[in-house]
């Protein structure tokens, strides 16, 4: 008998390779430019949260008394030397700004992460288990919810105290009832949808059909919300600093320089809290446009809408 020699079909479907999904997904971004200028805000930050210690052009902490209250360099009497003015005690505003934006992004990308790790432990297991696991859950987040937020985190930072770790804990904790509602309610959805069904009427256990059906449709709405979340939490560490219930007073925060800003302003020295609050502004806005981005193209409802 002759042997069949299989032609392989024109249009025959391929499983797409890694370079393939990173070209698609270059291509879903260039075509949105505000998500383009989000992220080039992002990597601006994180690069200068990291090497802080190359970009910064002095000592964020060292003082000089013979070069106090300089105003930014364009404006008369200021220097090249300090671009951005220095503050009372002679200390550079530029480095004390690059150096604030390790604290922002250790708070906003810890918390989130803290957050979401919770939060997602607790929506699986109220959304998939049901009956009291679910109410007992739920009434914990709903109780966390009834409390205005910014007065919860007022609160239990004056009583933890100042340090960063005490922030990304408080972060953490507060946001998590957030992704724990996101997720039940996705996971509520999921787990009656046919390919669920089939896994559990084939004896998958309750593990398997967790991780390896539930958990990988979460992954999108959960970034979203985590990127949204990292945004909040730049802007909440800010207002805790300015309230003197952050990270230490000395430590090089944004929210520390616009509490020393505040007393400057009668003073005449604007540029102590003009720069500061506009780099906790532009970071803010760059994450929301690429929180946008990230949010239509995770979503498919929404990817069907633009085709």
């Amino acid at each position: 008998m002759a042997e069949v020699t299989r032609v392989p079909l024109e249009n025959e479907f391929q499983e797409p390779t890694f370079a393939g999904r990173l070209k698609y997904v270059a291509q879903l971004l260039w075509r949105d430019k505000a998500a383009v200028a989000g992220l080039v805000i992002i990597l601006l930050l994180v690069t200068s949260a990291i090497f802080a210690g190359h970009l910064a052009p002095h000592d964020p902490l060292a003082q000089n008394l013979r070069a106090t209250k300089h105003p930014p360099a364009w404006q008369e009497g200021g220097d090249w030397g300090h671009v951005l003015g220095t503050d009372q005690l002679g200390r550079d505003q530029l480095s004390r700004i690059i150096y604030g934006s390790r604290v922002s992004v250790t708070v906003g990308f810890f918390g989130a992460a803290l957050a979401a790790s919770i939060g997602m432990v607790a929506g699986l297991l109220a959304g998939y288990l049901g009956g009291k696991v679910d109410a007992l859950l739920m009434g914990l987040v709903n109780l966390l919810l009834s409390i205005p937020y910014l007065v919860l985190v007022i609160v239990v930072a004056a009583i933890l105290g100042r340090s960063l770790l005490n922030v990304i804990l408080l972060f953490g904790i507060t946001a998590s009832p957030l992704f724990a509602r996101v997720t039940r309610g996705e996971v509520l959805r999921i787990r009656k949808s046919g390919y669920v069904e089939s896994a559990r009427a084939v004896g998958a256990t309750t593990g398997r059909i967790l991780f390896d059906h539930i958990m990988p449709n979460l992954i999108g709405p959960l970034v979203t919300l985590a990127t949204f979340e990292m945004s909040a939490m730049i802007f909440y560490e800010a207002g805790l600093g300015f309230l003197g219930l952050s990270v230490p007073p000395n430590v090089p925060s944004w929210g520390n320089l616009l509490a020393i800003g505040r007393e400057s302003l009668l003073a005449g020295l604007p540029w102590l809290s003009v720069y500061p609050g506009l780099a906790i502004a532009i970071t803010a806005l760059g994450m929301n446009l690429f929180g946008d981005w990230l949010r239509d193209v995770l979503d498919p409802r929404l990817r069907r809408g633009q085709g």
